[in-house]
């Protein structure tokens, strides 16, 4: 079944559904992703090791279920799924406040639903943007996923700042509640879209799981275009977690920053990803998917680079750090769009599932957690500004990935390129 043209998605009944529950969504997980840490620290009063499980337990599920995700995402509708996934991860959510009121709280509950929450979410993860395609079209993917980063940027905005009235106002137990109700939205916007989604091809062979997801890695390993855009990826992730360790104790301990300051900084980066995310459409039409996602990258490391340089009269410092966040953070909006309009456009509907699972594994299961613990081995020896600049130049160098593959010549997300596997 082919979905049917429309001359805006904001006039896609079916569209607007899913857009509006996942906004509704991505503002209660950046809710649940501050309380979740206050929880620990501020109510059972966890030390570093705890925290750092925390984050070890979420990239764990997507390391040990992403790949099965995949698979299961291919072989299955994806809505249904979809649905799934969020009503169980609202009540995971929903058993946090209830252990806190029932005096039963542990930080042994806070791994487990994290982990399964971050296991439920790989499912998620692999079947949204394969389920897109399917609702609107192909030829409408940049757009949606231009529409659907907005969400993603009001979310950052806004979250943050909802996070913090409500720790202060009701506490933190009682303000992951606001993820859970998000998750139970969602979930009820999904139910609401009235559009048939096209029925899976019919297995006419019990092909074994672990095939299938051998089937979505040999796409990527012989793909002209996956593979620099996954292995320009994994680097990117590993040097980006130099950034998610590093950078809040350069702003605070070696530029000195206040805390008020910080977080003007950090809210920076939120305007200017919404920014980019109401022009990624135009510019990836202005100039191509390939171009677009090359030239956004390149500049948002020209003016990263101010970062690691930081230095000088209060002023300079503030706008060095400023200016990445909310013109860099605009154009890293426009290549995250590029990218995954490109990736929909290029894989199959039958191994979209595997792809996209595929690449969150390598990213946030592998890399992200790989790198956290080498940027603090770095620091540790050369200092966190040091380890800022080699963050810095990893993300930079990936780029040559991408330069030197096919991709400034693709125009469209579905031009054609050499595929095979090996």
């Amino acid at each position: 079944m082919t979905p049917s043209p429309v001359a805006s998605l904001w006039r896609h009944a079916d569209f607007m559904k899913l857009w509006v529950g996942q906004t509704v969504s991505e503002v209660g997980s950046v809710v649940t992703r501050t309380a979740v840490p206050l929880v620990a620290l501020l109510v059972l009063g966890a030390g570093p090791l705890q925290m750092a499980l925390i984050v070890v337990s979420a990239s764990l599920a997507v390391l040990l279920v992403g790949f099965l995700a995949g698979a299961w995402v291919d072989r299955l509708r994806r809505r249904p799924l979809m649905i799934l996934a969020d009503v169980l991860r609202a009540a995971l959510l929903f058993s946090i406040p209830v252990a806190y009121m029932a005096g039963v709280l542990g930080m042994e509950q806070l791994y487990v639903v994290v982990f399964l929450e971050g296991c439920l979410g790989a499912f998620f993860d692999a079947a949204y943007p394969a389920y897109v395609p399917s609702l609107i079209g192909v030829d409408h993917v940049v757009d949606a996923n231009s529409k659907l980063a907005t969400s993603s940027s009001l979310a950052e905005i806004g979250g943050p700042g909802l996070a913090g009235a409500l720790v202060q106002l009701i506490g933190a137990p009682f303000a992951i509640l606001v993820d859970a109700i998000s998750y139970v939205g969602s979930a009820i916007s999904l139910l609401l879209i009235r559009a048939p989604e096209p029925a899976r091809p019919p297995r006419t062979e019990s092909t074994p799981i672990r095939r299938e997801i051998v089937e979505g890695l040999a796409l990527i390993r012989g793909h002209a275009l996956l593979l620099p855009i996954t292995l320009r990826s994994v680097i990117a992730h590993v040097a980006g977690s130099f950034y998610g360790v590093l950078y809040v104790l350069v702003l605070v301990q070696d530029l000195g920053l206040e805390p008020f300051v910080l977080g003007i900084v950090i809210s920076a980066g939120g305007v200017g990803s919404l920014v980019g995310s109401l022009f990624a459409s135009r510019a990836i039409a202005r100039f191509g998917i390939g171009p677009a996602l090359i030239w956004s990258a390149v500049g948002a490391s020209a003016i990263g680079i101010l970062t690691p340089l930081a230095g000088g009269p209060a002023v300079l410092v503030f706008l060095m750090v400023f200016l990445p966040q909310l013109i860099g953070d605009g154009l890293q909006t426009i290549e995250g769009v590029a990218e995954l309009s490109l990736i929909q456009g290029q894989v199959p509907d039958t191994l979209l599932g595997r792809v996209n699972a595929s690449l969150e594994v390598f990213s946030h299961g592998i890399a992200y957690p790989l790198g956290a613990l080498l940027a603090a081995a770095v620091a540790g020896s050369i200092g966190i500004r040091g380890g800022i600049f080699i963050g810095w130049a990893g993300m930079a160098v990936s780029i040559l990935l991408l330069v030197f593959s096919p991709l400034p010549r693709v125009r469209q997300a579905s031009d054609a390129v050499p595929v095979g596997t090996a």
